[in-house]
């Protein structure tokens, strides 16, 4: 941690739940903080209890927002470290305006652009870090190249693993696209969290996830701490393509550690979002 003295960190969705325990604990270290999210009060909130902390409003579940976001971010003069935690879960199919699916869009959508759209300035700025918040929900996961955004057949928690598979994979291809430049990308999950995560959906689903974040949650605190350890231990400075399961490296399912899958999922992203 005394190595994040005055290192840029930026964390979507970092006004609320883990991903601002861990902007906290690196403000802490010495790290200067850019919070990311939806709500301008969250974000004063926010900033107010992490004295020296900047604010950007911006709906990540769509392109336009992230590419705004990133001409922002572009003129930082260094970015240290680039935490791409936010996400959610939709307990019924809905799109964007942009026409993506909403869990697709916001959950792997916005980490894929964003990234691609600061990958100079973290190149500039190597050693350098990209930390993907995924999940161990990604195990029962298989993506459906002819269906990514599950048009045909939608589950709110068939989206949000599939969703968390593309983070792995994600994190695999862009540590083999970044491989010999100083910039790592690494995966994590965090644990079953007991943050807003869900709260904003109908009863019938929020109040039994409610329920089970009651019973057998671990608090932000505890899910914050493998963010921090990704972003900042400095024995992790080479280590890149991996996935931790909270405070330990993970072999993540086959699912996850098919480079074909990664580099498709790769293109199809780009046409997508038009890169």
């Amino acid at each position: 941690m005394r190595g994040m003295m005055d290192k840029t960190v930026v964390v979507t969705g970092g006004t609320g739940g883990i991903g601002f325990v861990a902007a906290q604990r690196l403000a802490a270290a010495g790290a200067k903080l850019i919070l990311v999210g939806r709500d301008p009060q969250r974000g004063a909130a926010a900033v107010e209890r992490i004295p020296g902390a900047q604010f950007h409003a911006a709906d990540l579940g769509l392109m336009s927002e992230v590419r705004r976001l990133a001409a922002e971010l572009a003129a930082l003069p260094r970015l240290d470290v680039l935490i791409l935690n936010a996400g959610a879960i939709f307990a019924r199919r809905e799109v964007t305006a942009e026409g993506l699916e909403r869990t697709f869009a916001l959950n792997h959508m916005h980490y894929f652009l964003l990234a691609n759209l600061l990958l100079d300035t973290l190149k500039r700025s190597a050693p350098a870090r990209v930390v993907l918040v995924a999940s161990e929900a990604h195990r029962r996961a298989r993506l459906d190249f002819d269906d990514l955004q599950c048009a045909r057949r939608y589950g709110a928690w068939r989206a949000y693993k599939r969703s968390k598979l593309c983070n792995i994979l994600l994190a695999r291809e862009l540590a083999r696209r970044l491989h010999g430049t100083g910039v790592t990308a690494n995966a994590v999950h965090p644990g079953f969290v007991a943050t807003d995560f869900g709260a904003r959906n109908p009863s019938f689903f929020s109040v039994p996830l409610a329920l089970a974040k009651r019973l057998i949650a671990i608090a932000p605190e505890a899910g914050a701490r493998p963010l921090v350890n990704l972003a900042a231990a400095p024995g992790l400075d080479s280590v890149s393509g991996r996935y931790f399961d909270r405070g330990l490296e993970s072999r993540p399912s086959p699912a996850a550690q098919d480079d074909a899958a990664a580099r498709r999922l790769w293109e199809e992203s780009a046409r997508i979002a038009g890169l």
